[in-house]
């Protein structure tokens, strides 16, 4: 900011202290007037504090950059640098606040990956254990997804790549967790829902496998034996050495049953998607 733009908003502010203090001799009115370091120093005194170690002072150096000289290119580098301060604080809604504030601000900026990552990486730290809300590994893949696809050179990628994978599984161990408390209580038709959810959208993750043996048993208690059949050929197709295939089939013998797939079923279509590693979102 300009400082005689800084001199007439706090002449402004303060209008009446200073009308008062103008006929004492012995107050200098200036001493009133906020004054302003140059961009560049704030943002180098902050680069300095943040190598010190000095993260609450180097946040309080990079906002005054991006409050006192809010058009000047070291405002959008510092901005940028506000949001790794708050990650690296463990101020993550904070990071996420000011990260997304960079992207819709400087969306093709060549810092723009990094201001996605640390949104991506804010979201990533707050997952928590598959028993409680997982909206936080939601936000991870949503927030990394946006980081490979519009910025699929980036150097975040693969990084970000693996953290899509562990939020999803997570998503998938929320849904196997719900699905076996409706199993346990015999209520077939809501566990399928999330068996199936497992097994038609998080296709490549390590619950799968116990996903379609969970099938078997819901359309084995509904009396669906077609669908039990078709859920064990499809686990045997993908797992053939897998326990819970073993458990499987031993269930379908005990009525004299064998895994068979029936190719209209939405299981035999799925099957392709495991065989195929898909990764949907």
């Amino acid at each position: 900011m300009a400082r005689g733009l800084v001199v007439a908003v706090a002449l402004g502010a303060s209008g009446g202290l200073l009308a008062g203090c103008q006929g004492d001799p012995d107050i200098d009115i200036t001493s009133y007037v906020a004054q302003s370091d140059p961009p560049d120093v704030l943002y180098n005194q902050g680069l300095a504090n943040l190598k010190a170690g000095k993260f609450t002072e180097a946040g309080r150096k990079f906002e005054a950059v991006d409050k006192e000289h809010p058009y000047s290119e070291y405002a959008r580098k510092a901005i940028l640098m506000s949001t790794f301060v708050k990650y690296r604080q463990g101020d993550y809604q904070e990071a996420i606040n000011s990260g997304n504030r960079y992207l819709n601000l400087y969306p093709g900026d060549d810092d723009a990956a990094y201001a996605e990552y640390l949104v991506g990486l804010s979201y990533y730290r707050q997952i928590p254990d598959i028993t409680r809300d997982q909206t936080a590994s939601r936000r991870t893949v949503e927030a990394m997804n946006e980081l490979v696809n519009r910025y699929p050179d980036s150097q975040y990628v693969e990084d970000a790549k693996a953290k899509i994978r562990f939020a999803r599984d997570q998503l998938a161990g929320k849904e196997m967790q719900v699905g076996r408390y409706y199993l346990e209580r015999k209520e077939y038709l809501a566990a399928v829902n999330r068996f199936r959810n497992v097994v038609e959208t998080y296709a490549n993750t390590r619950h799968v496998e116990e996903a379609l043996a969970r099938l078997v048993e819901c359309y084995y208690g509904l009396g669906l034996m077609s669908e039990a059949q078709t859920a064990a050929a499809v686990l045997g197709h993908n797992f053939p050495d897998s326990q819970w295939y073993k458990d499987s089939y031993s269930l379908l013998k005990s009525k004299g049953l064998e895994p068979r797939e029936n190719k209209g079923s939405w299981l035999s279509r799925a099957g392709s998607a495991i065989l195929g590693g898909s990764e949907k979102t």
